[in-house]
């Protein structure tokens, strides 16, 4: 029997995550990461002494052993933060998560009048089936507010109609908000007995490393090299050689990593595309079925402080671009160095090559500033420096045909490639937020230290991680009774 070693593809909050326990358990790991920053998606930029998020990036969960874990990693560095974020429409300021009475009564009478009764009429005639994101949210809200308050925003953010996402995406992000349970929240508020099962958007605080997401995660890499784990920057996946016994090596650019084990977070095409030799058609034709929306952040400072009080605001103005704002001195007053400014992040999703991501620097500067002016929310303030950074394969698509394929490629992997898990966000293609990123990666680690857990479990059902119970060891221990065997790695 050999000792385990591990190679792990990619320095995401999955991956990190992994590296970190398996140094815990003296477990000789390794990681690849084609960038030179780790974080993934979660990392903080800087650019003159400022700190910026690619996206917003709140640290709250519902599963007990993650929150331990973030704890461990940064102790006092992790601040409480109040939640607020509204949506900005024709001019006026939302609350969101939306409040029946605060929208109604800023979209005035005759507005009002049509959503209420198109929501009626949602009532008595919903639509079926109700397969797609534009079905889910009209039967709960009614058409008119989901033409005014989802589907300019959701349409910016994918690309697509909405009537092409499929129904699973909604069911996944805002499962248990409609105009009712809305409603009832603003009407008699969160009672004790509820606060187990409350809405994950309707959360209202949270915590946050006082120097951004990245913080977390840049600990976690020095805390996990101190122990013996080598995190290799610039170091691309190229090739994953593979044969009847599961994966035998990784190859990069000037190096081939062996190891035991594998665990990836990478993209799922890119992983599929490495095999080598090539893996069947099928499993070629799946991963190139799978899209993905890529996302760009143009932060700009600005010469005023205090702007507006939000952590962020979604744009839903159809005469823009721009999806939505991060006001970073909001999630924390030390990611903006100078207290007499404030730091914008203003977010655009496009698709790696189009016409904004392919836009010069300093053109998409030009465009934020004269966005942001046009939506009137600088009060006269003046934009003096700002940055730009693109970010490709931010967010796994939900649409009609991706289910298959994802059960395509998972189903080649469980057969042919026994030593090799997938876990996190692109790993797995699930668009989730990074504690369930980690808690795939906490799985992974347990079967690599001869648990069984199903990785895919995690989420079943559509029910998202935040909404649910706290998952503590003894949780796993009864989920790891009722797993079927997992294979082991080479050489056990």
């Amino acid at each position: 029997m050999h000792a385990p070693r591990v190679i792990i593809m990619g320095a995401g909050p999955a991956g990190l995550t992994a590296a970190y326990l398996l140094s815990k358990a003296q477990i000789a790991t390794e990681v690849l990461e084609r960038d030179d920053v780790v974080g993934g998606i979660s990392r903080t930029a800087t650019h003159g002494g400022y700190r910026f998020d690619i996206g917003g990036h709140r640290f709250f969960t519902k599963v007990s052993i993650v929150e331990d874990l973030w704890n461990e990693i940064l102790g006092d560095d992790l601040i409480l933060r109040r939640r607020l974020s509204r949506i900005y429409y024709r001019g006026k300021f939302f609350s969101y998560p939306l409040k029946p009475f605060n929208a109604l009564s800023g979209l005035g009478l005759w507005e009002t009048s049509r959503c209420v009764g198109s929501y009626v009429q949602a009532r008595l005639r919903p639509i079926t089936p109700e397969d797609n994101f534009e079905a889910w949210i009209c039967n709960r809200f009614g058409r008119r507010l989901f033409e005014i308050f989802f589907r300019t925003y959701t349409e910016k953010v994918w690309g697509m109609p909405c009537s092409e996402i499929e129904a699973e995406w909604a069911a996944q992000r805002i499962k248990g908000l409609s105009l009712g349970s809305a409603i009832k929240n603003a009407l008699f508020g969160e009672t004790a007995s509820s606060k187990q099962g409350v809405v994950k958007t309707l959360i209202d605080q949270f915590q946050y490393p006082r120097l951004g997401p990245g913080m977390m995660w840049e600990r976690a890499r020095e805390l996990s090299e101190a122990r013996g784990a080598k995190v290799h920057l610039h170091t691309p996946v190229r090739r994953i050689h593979w044969d009847a016994d599961g994966v035998t090596s990784i190859e990069s650019d000037s190096a081939v990593f062996q190891g035991t084990h594998s665990i990836s977070s990478i993209a799922m095409d890119e992983l599929v595309e490495a095999l080598t030799p090539a893996p069947p058609a099928e499993v070629l034709a799946a991963a190139k079925r799978l899209r993905y929306r890529d996302f760009l952040t143009v932060a700009l400072v600005i010469d005023r402080p205090d702007l507006f009080p939000d952590n962020w605001v979604y744009v839903h103005d159809p005469t823009v671009k721009l999806g939505r704002i991060q006001n970073f001195g909001n999630w924390s007053p030390e990611m903006v160095p100078d207290a007499t400014k404030s730091c914008l992040g203003l977010e655009y999703f496009c698709h790696e090559g189009d016409d904004l991501w392919s836009m010069p620097d300093e053109d998409l500067l030009a465009l934020g500033a004269k966005e942001i002016v046009s939506l009137g929310l600088l009060g006269g303030a003046k934009v003096v420096d700002g940055a730009v950074v693109r970010m490709p394969k931010a967010y796994p698509v939900y649409d009609s045909g991706y289910s298959t394929a994802v059960d395509t490629i998972r189903e080649f992997i469980t057969r042919r490639l026994p030593n090799l898990q997938l876990v996190g966000r692109n790993g797995m293609h699930r668009y989730n937020n990074q504690d369930h990123s980690m808690l795939t990666a906490m799985l992974a680690v347990k079967n690599i230290t001869g648990s069984r857990y199903d990785l895919w479990r995690v989420n079943v059902d559509e029910e998202y991680q935040e909404e649910g119970p706290n998952i503590t060891e003894e949780d796993l221990l009864h989920l790891e009774l009722g797993q079927p065997l997992v294979p082991r790695g080479k050489g056990k």
